[in-house]
Parts: C-alpha cells; sequence; structure tokens
C-alpha cells in the first residue's frame, strides 16, 4: 500500500510538469511583447475625430492645411506630375542612392550652386525615405565610422522623433539646452554654455530653420556665435532642414545657418525632407548628404552609404524624387514652386499675427510676442499641461501637453474660436 502511494505521488510531478510544457507550447509565440506607448499624435487625432463638436480644432498634425483646413496639393506638384506622365517613363529600380536628377538638384538647393563643396565634387549625397530616413542613414554612418564618442547632442527639446532615431541607429543621446520656459524664447547662452561643456569633437545635432517643435530660431549674428564654439570645439555639425522655404518663404534665407557653416570651413551633414516645402509627404522623399575633404574622399564615404543602404531598403522609391526633380530642374516649375511655398510660408505668418491680435483684443494680460517672433509650421504657446488637457477637454481644440501647436490647423474662420479658448484657459 504505501509503496503504491509512493509511485503515485512520483507522478504527480511528471504529469504537472508535462501540463507545463504542454501549456508552453500552445502558448503564442509573442505572448512576452509588452504593449508599447501609444504615439502621442495619434492620441491627439483619435480624439479628434471622436469629438462630436462641429466648431472641433486640430492643432496637432504637422501637415499644411489651406485657409479651408483641407490638405493642400501644390500646384506645381500637379503640373510636374503631368509632364513626368507625358514622359513614359519606365519604372526600373533606382540606382542604391536614387534618382541622379533628384540628388543634384537637392544638393544645389541646399548648399547653392556656387557653392565651392559642389562644385568640387566634396558632397557624397544619396536619396532617403524623407527626413526621417535621412536622419537614420547619418546615424548608422557616424555609429560605423565616426571615430570620436558615439554620442550625439541635441537640442532640449526637439523633435521627438530624434531620440529615438539616433538610439536605435547605436548613437548615445545627450542634451544642450535651447529653450527658455520662462521667456518663452531660446535660451542662447545656455545652448552656447552646453555646446562648451561638451567633450571635443562632439556629434552636434542643429535644427537648419523652423525649429520643431519651438519654432525659435537663433539670429543670424547667433548662428555665427554658434559657428564659432563648434569650430573650436572641433565639433561634427548635423543639420536637419525639413522645412527649407517654408520657414520664411526663401529658400536662400532658410539655408543661411547651414551655408554659413560651409563658409567657415565646417565639414557636416546634412538631412533634407521635401514633405513640408512641396506638400510630398506620403511620397517619402528625402535626402541625406556628407561634406568631404577631396573628391576622392566623397568616393569612398559613397562607397559606404551605398554598402549601408543596401540591406535597409535597396533603393528608394522613384516618384516623388521625380517630381522634386522636375520641379526644381524647370526654371518655370521652380519659379511657380517658389512663390507657392512663399505663399504657404505668408499664410502660416498672417495666422500668427491673427492670433496674437485676437488675444490681444480680448484683453489678455499676458505678452504673447512670441507667437509672432517664433517661424515656421509650430508655435510654442507656453501653457502648461494642465490648461492643454482644459483646452481640449472644454473646448474642443486638440494640441500636444507641450503646449505645442500647429500653425497650419489656424484658418481666418477658426482664429477667434481658438483665441477665446486660449484666453479662457489663461486668465
Amino acid at each position: 500500500m504505501l509503496s503504491s502511494l509512493r509511485v503515485v505521488s512520483r507522478q504527480a510531478p511528471i504529469r504537472l510538469t508535462a501540463k507545463r510544457i504542454l501549456a508552453a507550447k500552445n502558448a503564442s509565440t509573442w505572448a512576452d511583447v509588452p504593449q508599447g506607448p501609444p504615439d502621442a499624435i495619434l492620441g491627439i487625432t483619435e480624439a479628434f475625430k471622436a469629438d462630436i463638436f462641429p466648431e472641433k480644432i486640430n492643432l496637432g498634425v504637422g501637415a499644411y492645411r489651406g485657409d479651408d483646413g483641407k490638405p493642400y496639393v501644390l500646384p506645381s506638384v500637379r503640373e510636374a506630375e503631368k509632364q513626368i506622365l507625358r514622359k513614359n517613363l519606365d519604372k526600373e529600380y533606382a540606382g542604391i542612392t536614387g534618382v541622379p536628377a533628384f540628388t543634384k538638384a537637392a544638393a544645389v538647393l541646399a548648399y547653392g550652386s556656387g557653392s565651392h563643396v559642389f562644385k568640387a565634387n566634396m558632397v557624397a549625397i544619396t536619396q532617403s525615405i524623407s527626413g526621417t530616413g535621412a536622419l537614420r542613414i547619418g546615424g548608422e554612418f557616424l555609429a560605423r565610422y565616426y571615430s570620436n564618442a558615439k554620442r550625439v547632442y541635441i537640442p532640449n527639446p526637439s523633435w521627438a522623433n530624434h531620440n529615438a532615431v539616433f538610439k536605435d541607429s547605436g548613437l548615445e543621446v545627450a542634451k544642450y539646452r535651447y529653450y527658455n520656459k520662462d521667456t518663452i524664447g531660446l535660451d542662447f547662452d545656455g545652448m552656447v554654455a552646453d555646446l562648451k561643456s561638451a567633450p571635443d569633437s562632439s556629434i552636434i545635432l542643429l535644427h537648419a530653420c523652423a525649429h520643431n517643435p519651438t519654432g525659435i530660431d537663433p539670429t543670424e549674428d547667433q548662428w555665427k556665435q554658434i559657428s564659432a564654439v563648434v569650430k573650436e570645439k572641433n565639433h561634427y555639425p548635423f543639420f536637419d532642414m525639413a522645412y527649407q522655404g517654408f520657414a520664411s518663404g526663401d529658400t536662400n534665407k532658410d539655408a543661411f545657418a547651414l551655408r554659413l557653416f560651409i563658409k567657415e570651413g565646417h565639414n557636416l551633414c546634412l538631412a533634407q525632407s521635401f514633405a513640408k516645402n512641396m506638400g510630398l509627404y506620403g511620397e517619402r522623399v528625402g535626402a541625406f548628404s556628407i561634406v568631404c575633404d577631396s573628391a576622392e574622399e566623397k568616393a569612398r564615404v559613397e562607397s559606404q552609404i551605398k554598402i549601408l543602404v543596401r540591406p535597409l531598403y535597396s533603393n528608394p522609391p522613384i516618384h516623388g524624387a521625380r517630381i522634386a526633380a522636375q520641379i526644381l530642374d524647370d526654371p518655370d516649375l521652380q519659379k511657380q514652386w517658389l512663390g507657392e511655398v512663399k505663399g504657404m510660408a505668408e499664410r502660416i505668418i498672417s495666422m500668427r499675427a491673427l492670433l496674437q491680435k485676437n488675444l490681444e483684443e480680448l484683453g489678455s494680460k499676458r505678452d504673447w510676442g512670441h507667437i509672432t517672433s517664433q517661424i515656421g509650421m509650430f508655435a510654442y504657446t507656453g501653457l502648461s499641461p494642465a490648461q492643454m488637457d482644459q483646452l481640449a477637454k472644454e473646448h474642443s481644440v486638440y494640441a500636444t501637453k507641450d503646449g505645442r501647436i500647429s500653425v497650419a490647423g489656424i484658418t481666418s474662420a477658426n482664429v477667434q474660436r481658438l483665441a477665446e479658448s486660449i484666453h479662457k484657459v489663461t486668465a
């Protein structure tokens, strides 16, 4: 009797173990994958869509809208597409570095046709999957080949994706001071102090124009001082230029900082996007370039960029790049596009002025001068997270909790109600 009990007791753990093994076999392969945090912008869009109030306002999305509040396709883009269609081009693969006509035109737009680095064939460039792809290629290249610390300094705050892109590229991310919440302006002294205290030969990310998310740019004189500090510390500048032409309405003015650094002898790299200035959001058109010391160095760098890109996505899409190239290479189309991008910038600027005017006419005790002194698609209002929550819940005005609003979402039809809503939560 006792021996039979012992047998049963020994069999029980065996059966239990077998059940565990079976359960493990039946479990999903991805059972241990944690739920990721929701995307902040996506959450705003979902809340906006769920709101049934007819006069709701969405200031969260970073895409241009016309004064009717609807997506805007540039007429020059439509015309370029027609011209491309008439050419009856094939759909063969582009090379690894993309459509040559596009990359050449992108380099000329950024650096200027008269730039010595362009004339001397010192710019290694590749087409990219818009600006994000350009940043990722740059991060990957620096992680592999930059001979100093694999750490990039980004402004605080910066575009939310900068941190993720560079970390996933294998770089450590640090921050330098940029925004002064007390003045709702540039913390220039803090920025310069941090650039000086960073280890020599650090990688420094700089927004070329229309800083995202603050809309606060250094003045030309401040850019000259920044250039001097970067040169003194032998830092490596990495420019992100997502708004050339869209910021001020002048492509040359918006390229001032980049061209200043080139003129003053900096070797640098550049990420470009044509999402905002050509409205080619879904076409994913961008470029990444590196300024080299010589044509021979450029050839070596370009060869490694190709090796890097090949296993990532092999080669980029052609349609959007052909549109951009057609616009930039055709004098009439380019003139038309420059007028259109100027018109987009001017609408943004006029909405800023109108918002400030309405707030002041409502008797607001706050100084709203920063609304018009900032530039580009976004404005930092200085509102707190609690006030932004109040805007959404009580006034159906949706934007990110950090107080950033997309000025492109403001129209002549909703600006007064927006001003009234802001006034109520800040009074």
